[in-house]
């Protein structure tokens, strides 16, 4: 794959600023290792208490769901938090997957909102590590 536009532009600037003016990628793996570990964990720990809370609940419908996570100012507090990180996210997706060049985007998104950030964002930062590894060594 050759580098253009922005994506060469982005590269070099990404890995410049990372290793402090040298134009050689790392050797990241542990990273990409590293992520997908927290990417498990992420799904592992939210999902755990989903669960449980769906065990306990006479519905599985999302109107009692929200309801639970609106109960009081602290609980809102967080979701909000949350969701508005979501969606903060779901753009800066598409735009670095964009960068990158890195297809199906609205996956990540849809697994945001649908699984949770806990388990998305560290996996769109290991397919996005993997990536850049694919772009380095195409270039050497």
């Amino acid at each position: 794959m050759n580098f253009n536009g922005i994506n060469r532009f982005h590269y070099k600037v990404y890995y410049q600023i990372q290793l402090g003016g040298k134009d050689t990628v790392p050797k990241s793996k542990p990273l990409v290792f590293i992520y997908f570990t927290l990417s498990i964990l992420g799904l592992l720990a939210t999902w755990y208490y989903n669960f449980q809370y769906f065990s306990t609940s006479d519905s599985l419908n999302f109107g009692p769901y929200l309801k639970a996570l609106l109960a009081n100012s602290a609980t809102t507090a967080v979701t909000i938090d949350i969701y508005f990180t979501a969606v903060v996210f779901s753009l800066w997706v598409l735009v670095e997957s964009k960068r990158a060049g890195m297809k199906w985007a609205y996956i990540y998104i849809l697994l945001c909102f649908g699984v949770g950030i806990a388990f998305s964002f560290p996996l769109f930062l290991a397919f996005r590590e993997k990536k850049y590894q694919e772009m380095s060594s195409q270039k050497a």
